[in-house]
C-alpha cells in the first residue's frame, strides 16, 4: 500500500498544544479520520488534549464522522468546541417562551439533527407554576450538561415558565442538537424526563370556574455526596 500526504489545520487550544497551526502527515492509503487522530496523539503535547477535548473533524471543509476515509491531498481541520457554539443554557422565567429562538440557540454547525420538546397546558383553563427559580436553573443546567456528555450533543437549551400558563401555551421547552437523530432523540428524552423529576417546580391546575387542584409529584432523591 502506498502513502498519502494530508494537510491538517489546527485551531485554538489545539494550535497552542501543537505549537503550530498546520501539520503535514503521511498516512497509509485508506486511512480514516480516526486513524489520523491516532497518529496525532503520538506527537509531543497532543495526546492529552486530543483525549480529553471533544473534537469534530472537518474534511475538505465539511464536518465528517471518525470513520470517514481520507484521500491524498485532502485538507483536514480539527475543530474544537466553537466559542458561542456548543450552547448549553437553562432559564426559568415568568415570560412567554419562544420556540423558534430556543431551537435556533440549540443549533450547531456540526449538528445534523435538532429535536424540540414543547410541554403545553391541556385540559384545564390554565396551570399556575411556582419554582425555586435559582435552584431550578442550576439543576436544569446540570441536567443538560449531563445529557451533552452522555449522548454527544452539540447543544442543549431549556426554558421553564412560572406563573399562570393559559390553555395551549408552552410551559417548558427543551431543544437539543446532535450529529445524528438517535442521539438527539435520546438526549431530549432524558433531559425532559429528568427536568420533570428533579427541578424544584410545582403546578396547580385551575379550572374555568376558578377551582384549583394541586398536581401531586414525587420527592427527588438525595444527591450523592
Amino acid at each position: 500500500m502506498g502513502d498519502m500526504l494530508i494537510e491538517v489545520k489546527l485551531f485554538a487550544g489545539l494550535r497552542e498544544a501543537a505549537g503550530t497551526g498546520e501539520i503535514e502527515l503521511e498516512l497509509a492509503d485508506g486511512a480514516t479520520a480516526e486513524g489520523l487522530l491516532g497518529e496525532l496523539r503520538k506527537r509531543p503535547g497532543m495526546e492529552k488534549i486530543l483525549t480529553e477535548m471533544p473534537i469534530r473533524v472537518a474534511l475538505n471543509r465539511a464536518y465528517v464522522d471518525a470513520d470517514a476515509k481520507l484521500s491524498d491531498g485532502d485538507e483536514v481541520a480539527l475543530v474544537p468546541p466553537i466559542s458561542g457554539g456548543s450552547q448549553v443554557r437553562a432559564k426559568v422565567t415568568d415570560g412567554a417562551l419562544d420556540v423558534a429562538a430556543v431551537v435556533a440557540e440549540a443549533g450547531h454547525p456540526a449538528a445534523g439533527a435538532v429535536v424540540m420538546f414543547e410541554g403545553r397546558t391541556r385540559d384545564v383553563a390554565r396551570l399556575d407554576y411556582e419554582a425555586y427559580a435559582e435552584m431550578a436553573e442550576q439543576r436544569i443546567a446540570e441536567i443538560l450538561a449531563d445529557c451533552v456528555e452522555a449522548h454527544g450533543l452539540t447543544g442543549a437549551v431549556a426554558e421553564h415558565r412560572t406563573g399562570p400558563v393559559p390553555l395551549g401555551e408552552a410551559s417548558v421547552l427543551v431543544a437539543v442538537s446532535a450529529p445524528h437523530r438517535p442521539e438527539a432523540f435520546a438526549g431530549a428524552r432524558e433531559a425532559i424526563d429528568r427536568i420533570k423529576a428533579e427541578a424544584p417546580v410545582w403546578k396547580v391546575e385551575v379550572e374555568a370556574d376558578g377551582s384549583r387542584n394541586r398536581v401531586e409529584g414525587t420527592l427527588p432523591e438525595a444527591d450523592p455526596r
